[in-house]
């Protein structure tokens, strides 16, 4: 005979209330709630192994109500907003916005692991306002300077490479278009402080 394993009253409402706080900050409609637990978005994340939980691992622990948990995860931090994960999911499950969402959270809670992944989002937020697309060398240089600087002598040759064939550039591209998309963001940003 097989018995369900009931989840106390308590821990079922914490599991809700994260569940519901975690959707009110997604972008459009998550579908956490429908997670089966298949291990798709885990098994297509090309970061999954720098994850302390696998997405469906963080879901489950947001059901759970394991909201500290969560939010001190390096799980949103790791996501590469690739959409493998969206794309296999088989219950269509906005994973990549969902970590956004916790992010926001950890961010405005200051629970994140550590300032390297806010901080790296920072800057390339920041170029994305100035310049409308990323500058990959300001932006590792700025990154690795602040972090990781004892690494920057050994990407020396790989950057080298790349300027010589032509895949990035010493000076930051500007899209067209630039007071067309600091208008969105502007609109953005206050969607979000009207959240």
């Amino acid at each position: 005979m097989v018995v369900a394993q009931v989840s106390p009253p308590e821990v079922a409402d914490a599991g809700a209330r994260f569940l519901a706080e975690v959707n009110s900050k997604t972008a459009g409609v998550s579908h956490l709630d429908m997670c089966i637990q298949c291990g798709s978005c885990g098994g297509s994340c090309p970061s999954a192994s720098a994850m302390d939980h696998t997405p469906r691992g963080l879901f489950a622990l947001i059901r759970a109500g394991k909201r500290d948990e969560v939010i001190r995860s390096n799980t949103p931090w790791m996501c590469l907003s690739c959409y493998h994960c969206v794309v296999r999911c088989p219950q269509e499950i906005a994973i990549t916005d969902v970590m956004y969402a916790i992010k926001v959270i950890a961010e405005k809670e200051h629970t994140y692991p550590n300032n390297v992944g806010p901080d790296f989002a920072g800057v390339f937020i920041g170029q994305a306002r100035r310049f409308g697309r990323s500058w990959e060398i300001g932006l590792t240089a700025r990154h690795y300077l602040h972090h990781f600087i004892l690494r920057l002598p050994g990407m020396t040759p790989m950057a080298f490479g790349l300027f010589r064939h032509g895949r990035i550039g010493i000076l930051p591209h500007r899209i067209q278009g630039r007071k067309q998309l600091q208008a969105i963001l502007r609109r953005a940003d206050e969607l979000e402080r009207a959240r």
